[in-house]
Formats: structure tokens, C-alpha cells, sequence
């Protein structure tokens, strides 16, 4: 006879005292917690079969839906070699949707811990924080940020990933791309890519980068009058699209974006390893594919449906706010010099000479050049690697006293 669990041996015991007279069929019904019906039912069926009334029938017998052996080996082979490194959820969707293999992850966890395959996480206790409540719309704030990592894992060079997250919703935006390191191009690129695809946003969270506030302790005499620091290129490009800076003090008070971060630095790096990506046009050819997908399995419904993304007003150049713009001398000989780089200015209306006159330079991001004199091109000179030509900045005196600024602002 198969061996019994305990609940048989106390149902078999309950029985026999009830057939000793110990107990009434109540209370044989009440300490089994059975109703006095099956309390009869279960009587008799001993009295016919014996112990083995008790015996669920199924006992013993390997279950209809146990997953095969042969499926089990396969399992274990891609976790091993084609999906090493793939997280648990991760790794299920992959068994399903590529190798049409339905397993489910708790059953997935059991196979390959049972083969001595752990988990690529450490998990540690949960630490108390008080979660900050996702905005109610598409479009009221963006979290931007960058994540240098070894995305590519030693196949090709260390990039940075700099992406747009919706605060509502937990999207990826368009534009999010691999480069070389965070920087002023890479934010001018989100925020084009953003605008262009979705709107304007009502305000966009981000940390303390160089590329996104000032962090120097120096005015110029101009900033000292006008009682704050001149904006950098984003911030500028920012004030002009309407849209709020709101800037974090700590790394853990933008947590949402970090969390995201750090889930793509497992999803996204196993993706990449996959397709074998080397290099930076790979990577970012598989970051497009991956965006749209992650985007649909884990984006959350906004509380509010109506999005409150602006429209990009008629006639407003975004390639021009969404631009490096420098300010410069022109030469005698009608140039402008920029950093070692020399723009020749064709001559105006009427042979006219812009030498001696002060001129606005732009690079958009495609690398092209624009110079402007009150408002007009003047020039657009042939493009060059795009680069924030921090040699330019005006140079910053010491820093004004404290007492000196409090009083420049009174006056």
C-alpha cells in the first residue's frame, strides 16, 4: 500500500473512533472539518476498501501536465549556453516567444535551481521609502538621464545609454540612443527626438550634470547684475520650449529613473548579447527593438487619458533652439574663429562686410553650421563633428561675495 500523509492517517484514525462509538458522526464531521454527509460517505467506503479509501487515486502517478525530461535538458542547455545571463522572467519570455517553449517561471526557477543554476540578482531586504506618486497624464513630467555601463561587455567600446522616461506611464521615449558619454548634443538630441514625436512637456526631471545646470562658483559682471547665472546650451533650449527644470538633489530622489536603468542594464545587455552587437550602430539598432518591446510589457495605463503634451508652435525652428549656439567677433577678413575652427562669411547685400560686427553661431545636431547677424543666416558652413566647444564660454571672474550679489539684487 502507497504510504499515506498525515491528513489520511487522521481521517482513517477519525473513522475508526466514530465505528468505536468514541465519537458521533457530528463530531466526527466537526474535527475533520467535513460535513456529516461525507462523514457517512468516507464510513462506508472504508468499510468496503479499507485503508485504501483514504488514498487519493492519483497517488503515485505522474501528473498530465508534468513537464517532460527531454524539455527539462533543453531548458537547461539554453540557460547554460545561448541565454547565459538572462534573468529568470527574461529568460521565460524567451522560451516562449523563440523557442516555443511554454514554461512557466516558477516552473522555470524549479528546473534551473534544481540543476545548479542560481539566480543572476542578490537579493537583499527591503529598505523603508516612501514612493513618490507617478504624475496623473502623458506629458506633465519627463525623467532624463544617462547610464554609462559596459553595454557591450568587453565586445566593443564602453557607451552610455541616454533615454527619456514618461513619469506616467514608465515609456521609453523616441530618441533614446547609445553614445559615447553623456553630453550636450546627447540631451539636445533627446529633447528634439521627444518634441518632434510627442509634444512639448510641461517640465522634465534630471540631476546636477554639467550639461544641464551650471555647477561653477564664477559670475561675469553681467550675471552679477542680472542676479543669476546664464543657462547652459539645454537649459537655454529648455526656456524657449516653455518647459520646466526640475533638478534632483540625490541620487535616490530620482529612483523611478534609476530603477529603469538598472533593469536594462540586465534586459537590455542580455538583448545585446545576443544579436552580438559590437559597436555602436548594433547597439543602438537593437535598442530601437528592444524600446518598443519593453515599452509593451511594462508600460502602466496614466491615471488621466488625455495627454497634456504641447504642440510645437508654427514657424518655431526646433533644429535652431535644439542647436550649440556660440557668440563671436568677426574677424577683418570675414571669418569667424571658433576654437581653431575658421568660418569664412560670404560677403552681404551688396558686397556688404560683416567685419567687426558680433554674430550668432549655431551647430545643429547633424554637424551642419548657421551664423546669424540680427536674426538672417549669413552663413551655413560645411559641416563638422559636433562637439560643445566649452573653450568659447566667456571666462567667469571669481566669485562675487555673497554680500555683493544680495546688494547688486536690492538695487
Amino acid at each position: 500500500m502507497d504510504k499515506m500523509s498525515e491528513k489520511q492517517w487522521k481521517r482513517l484514525s477519525v473513522v475508526g473512533r466514530l465505528g468505536e462509538g468514541v465519537l458521533t458522526g457530528p463530531e466526527a464531521a466537526e474535527v475533520r472539518g467535513l460535513s456529516e454527509r461525507q462523514v457517512r460517505r468516507l464510513r462506508r467506503a472504508i468499510e468496503q476498501h479499507g485503508k485504501a479509501a483514504v488514498i487519493h487515486g492519483n497517488t503515485g502517478r505522474s501528473p498530465a501536465h508534468r513537464i517532460s525530461e527531454e524539455t527539462r535538458k533543453q531548458v537547461i542547455e539554453l540557460a547554460r549556453k545561448k541565454y547565459v545571463g538572462f534573468n529568470d522572467h527574461h529568460l521565460a519570455e524567451k522560451l516562449a516567444e523563440v523557442e516555443k517553449l511554454a514554461v512557466s517561471r516558477r516552473s522555470l526557477q524549479r528546473i534551473l535551481r534544481g540543476a545548479g543554476i542560481g539566480s543572476i540578482h542578490k537579493h537583499r531586504s527591503p529598505q523603508h521609502r516612501k514612493r513618490r506618486e507617478r504624475k496623473a497624464a502623458e506629458g506633465m513630467m519627463e525623467l532624463w538621464d544617462g547610464s554609462p555601463h559596459d553595454w557591450l561587455e568587453e565586445r566593443g567600446p564602453r557607451l552610455c545609454l541616454m533615454g527619456t522616461v514618461d513619469d506616467a506611464t514608465g515609456d521609453l521615449l523616441p530618441g533614446a540612443r547609445f553614445v559615447e558619454q553623456e553630453s550636450t548634443a546627447g540631451y539636445l538630441g533627446l529633447l528634439k527626438g521627444m518634441v518632434e514625436t510627442k509634444g512639448i512637456p510641461l517640465s522634465i526631471y534630471m540631476d546636477k550634470h554639467s550639461a544641464l545646470r551650471r555647477n561653477d562658483a564664477h559670475w561675469t559682471l553681467a550675471e552679477e547684475l542680472a542676479g543669476e547665472q546664464e543657462l547652459t546650451q539645454v537649459g537655454r533650449a529648455l526656456r524657449e520650449l516653455g518647459i520646466e527644470r526640475i533638478y534632483a538633489n540625490s541620487p535616490q530622489a530620482k529612483g523611478r529613473v534609476e530603477r529603469r536603468w538598472k533593469m536594462d542594464q540586465d534586459r537590455l545587455c542580455s538583448e545585446l548579447r545576443l544579436a552580438d552587437a559590437s559597436n555602436i550602430a548594433q547597439a543602438n539598432a537593437v535598442l530601437e527593438k528592444y524600446r518598443c518591446d519593453i515599452n509593451r510589457r511594462f508600460s502602466v495605463p496614466a491615471r488621466e487619458r488625455t495627454p497634456v503634451w504641447r504642440s510645437l508652435p508654427r514657424g518655431t525652428d526646433l533644429d535652431r533652439i535644439c542647436s550649440l549656439r556660440y557668440e563671436a567677433k568677426v574677424g577683418n577678413d570675414n571669418t569667424v574663429r571658433l576654437d581653431g575652427r575658421i568660418l569664412d562669411i560670404p560677403p552681404g547685400p551688396g558686397k556688404r562686410s560683416y567685419a567687426g560686427k558680433r554674430v550668432q553661431i549655431h551647430q545643429l545636431l547633424d554637424g551642419s553650421w548657421r551664423i546669424y547677424f540680427k536674426g538672417e543666416i549669413v552663413a551655413t558652413p560645411p559641416a563638422t563633428e559636433v562637439t560643445e566647444l566649452r573653450a568659447l564660454r566667456q571666462r567667469k571672474r571669481p566669485a562675487a561675495s555673497r554680500a555683493f550679489r544680495k546688494a547688486v539684487r536690492a538695487a
